[in-house]
């Protein structure tokens, strides 16, 4: 995503519609599609939180567009995110998984997409149906701040710190600081679109 300002004073960019959105939207049609209707949306739900955790992994190192270019091949080949499956996936399914191009084959971030899913179904075993989902939302901010310009948009927060280090007490893998919190700005926990984007949230806080 460009971190290059928009024309506009605020620092957005008129979109095919005129209306100003965050410049990092405008250079392609999936990034407009998933910056106004996904980006900064609240997220619930183990599976979906599961799907986003998974996919802020497999965007380490690449271009986010090449994980929104694969999204429906990686619901296919981990089974819609569903937890509780994936967490059954043996050193075949891993092989499988390597072979398939409609992914990205990394051994390592499928084998933490794994350990994640185990990992989940363990915090759901001790804490019921939902579990992910309430330790994910805990470390949502209290008070969000509109950012002005894309400078302020952090890589990392206290909160984010802090809900890696909880992942990671339960299991979880390749979950840093900064893959937690670009989680959380995919989750919705953050609302980081420009304070004059037409995507962004009336109220601060859901």
């Amino acid at each position: 995503m460009s971190t290059e300002p928009g024309p506009f004073a605020d620092g957005t960019a008129p979109g095919p519609d005129g209306r100003p959105r965050c410049p990092w939207a405008l250079s392609t049609a999936d990034y407009l599609a998933y910056h106004d209707d996904e980006w900064g949306r609240p997220v619930h739900g183990d599976s979906a939180l599961y799907e986003r955790l998974t996919l802020e992994a497999f965007q380490s190192g690449l271009s986010w567009l090449t994980i929104l270019r694969k999204r429906a091949g990686f619901r296919r080949a981990f089974a819609g995110f569903d937890p509780v499956v994936v967490a059954g996936y043996d050193d075949d399914d891993t092989e499988r998984l390597l072979a398939d191009p409609d992914i990205v084959r990394n051994r390592a971030k499928i084998a933490a997409a794994v350990t994640n899913a185990r990992a989940v179904v363990a915090l759901r075993e001790e804490n019921g149906d939902g579990a992910l989902d309430r330790l994910v939302w805990s470390h949502a901010p209290r008070v969000l701040e509109a950012p002005a310009t894309l400078a302020e948009v952090p890589a990392s927060t206290p909160e984010s710190i802090a809900l890696a280090k909880a992942l990671k007490s339960r299991g979880f893998v390749f979950v840093g600081p900064t893959t937690a919190y670009a989680t959380m700005q995919a989750a919705g926990l953050v609302d980081d679109h420009l304070v004059g984007c037409i995507a962004r949230r009336p109220a601060a806080r859901v």
